[in-house]
């Protein structure tokens, strides 16, 4: 954790200590308070250098684009279009860089399977269904990025 917040924190425990000698309904606010100010700084360190590359299939079906909504750049980067039998390797996506594969033809259903690792080396893999006729995999309660070391993958 950073050094500016974690004397961020201890203000905030010795602010609650001394409200609660105060006043205990005042203090327990203060240190709910302050608990939230720790899980969110664990929070903010476990989702540092994530990063998240999304595959979609662009609206004429004849591409496929790779987007990286993370917080950090994606390096060697590996894809894998089945059961279309395409293979290729991305060396890098900077934050929020997109990067169009075009097919040659329509295609109505592929599922992309993508492993990239961040700065640290540490590997992550996803898979995407992806469908022209509106069917997906998306699911509406996964986090928009990768938090404790969820779908993290193993060495």
């Amino acid at each position: 954790m950073e050094r500016n917040y974690k004397i961020l924190l201890g203000i905030a425990l010795i602010v609650s200590v001394i409200l609660l000698i105060i006043n205990i309904y005042i203090g327990g606010i203060a240190f709910i308070i302050f608990i939230a100010l720790v899980m969110s700084g664990w929070i903010m360190e476990d989702s540092w250098m994530h990063p998240n590359i999304t595959a979609s299939l662009r609206n004429e079906a004849k591409a496929v684009e790779f987007k990286n909504t993370g917080n950090a750049a994606a390096y060697a980067i590996h894809v894998a279009i089945i059961p279309y039998d395409i293979e290729f390797d991305i060396p890098l996506l900077k934050e929020d860089e997109k990067y169009l594969y075009a097919f040659g033809k329509m295609i109505s259903e592929a599922k992309v399977m993508i492993s990239f690792e961040n700065e640290d080396k540490g590997r992550f893999s996803k898979t995407y269904m992806l469908s022209a006729t509106g069917k997906s995999d998306d699911e509406l309660l996964k986090p928009v990025f990768p938090l404790f070391k969820w779908k993290k993958e193993e060495d």
